[in-house]
This record gives C-alpha cells, structure tokens and sequence, in this order.
C-alpha cells in the first residue's frame, strides 16, 4: 500500500515535467534543410525569421517573436531576414536593411509593419518609403544614401538567396541554425512554431556541446 502511495506522489510530482517535455518530429513538425544553410557564426546557435512587413500573419506574430526573443540564451544569435518574391517585396526587404543600416530599425520595424497592416499603404515606391522614413526622423538625404547603397543591395541579394536555400514558401517562417525550417503548417500555430524552435535549439546544443 504504501508503495502504491509513492508511486502516485511521484507521478503527481513528474507529471507536470513530463508533459512540458514535448517531442517533436521531423517532416511532422518542422522540415529539414537539405543542404543546409551556412550560418553567420558556427559558434553560435542561429535562428533566422523570415518575413514580410505585408504579411498579415508576420504583423500578428510580431509580438510573439519580440516576446521570445529575449528568453532566448546567449548562445542564440537571432536574425530577421526579409522574404523576396517580386519588386515590391524587394523594395521591404530594402526598407529592412536601410533601417538597420542607419541605426533605426528598432522605429522603423514597427512603422513599417504599422504603414502596410493597419494604415493600408503599399509602400510600391522608394518615395513612399522615404516619406514614412522621415516622418520617422530620418533625413530623405541619408536614406537615400543608404537605401541605394551598395551595401543594402548585397544584404537584400543575401536575403533573396538565403530564402531560396531554406525553401520559403511562407511567411512568417523560421529556419534555426540552417538546417530546420519551422512553419505554422507543420507546427500546427504561430505559438507552437516558438515551442518547437526551443526544442531545435535545445537539440543544436546538446550536438554542439554547450
């Protein structure tokens, strides 16, 4: 009897920690990457969100990912990189890189998501992004300067063929350390796609040893 007794206390003990300790299955709940994505540092565990600032889903996870982001262990490196599929996405994904170019994407991300979701503007032209710039603080002179610069156009040529290499099809979308691409149509939710990712990570650092 008193067997019986610890048995039940013990479950009653673990029961919570069993059920926090989800397993999660490849081609079930996230797709592999093959090959996989070179990363920014070897040493550090990446994870990449891909988006689009006309993406209504994207603007509804914002924050979702602002949240987590800073749960997230120093050995994390999280990066945003906008997704390309015709002009006017490359001109966000332009808009992006010039924000963060000139110091302001922490004003500008939202603006930028706030202008297309809710306030309805396309954001077709670089006039219109320039205006929404300097609204914003930002000189059309130094936007100008950065949004053509040589150096957005190499980043915005990365993002294009980063999202080709990791297969995006979606958005938002996750890809941690260039081998896992995590999406709300296999996860299941814009919530879950974080859980699943902290099980990646988790993953990533038991084989990196950290």
């Amino acid at each position: 009897m008193l067997k019986n007794l610890l048995l039940s206390l013990s479950l009653l003990v673990f029961a919570p920690l069993l059920a926090t300790a989800q397993t999660y299955v490849a081609d079930e709940n996230f797709d592999l990457i093959s090959p996989p994505v070179r990363t920014a540092n070897p040493d550090k565990i990446e994870v990449v969100e891909f988006f689009w600032y006309g993406c209504g889903h994207c603007y509804n996870f914002e924050p979702l990912i602002t949240a987590w982001k800073k749960t997230l262990a120093d050995d994390v490196e999280f990066h945003g990189s906008p997704a390309i599929w015709n002009k006017p996405m490359e001109l966000h994904a332009r808009a992006f890189y010039t924000a963060q170019v000139l110091g302001v994407l922490d004003t500008m991300h939202p603006a930028l998501f706030q202008a297309m979701n809710v306030d309805h503007k396309k954001l077709s032209s670089e006039d219109e992004i320039q205006a929404l710039f300097v609204a914003n603080g930002v000189s059309a002179e130094d936007f100008s300067k950065a949004f053509n610069s040589f150096g957005v156009t190499s980043q915005v040529n990365q993002a294009s063929a980063r999202a080709k290499a990791a297969k995006i099809t979606g958005t938002p979308a996750l890809m941690v350390d260039g081998k896992y691409h995590v999406s709300t149509r296999k996860a299941g939710n814009q919530a879950d796609m974080l859980k699943v990712s902290d099980f990646l990570i988790e993953k990533e650092r038991a084989a990196k040893g950290s």
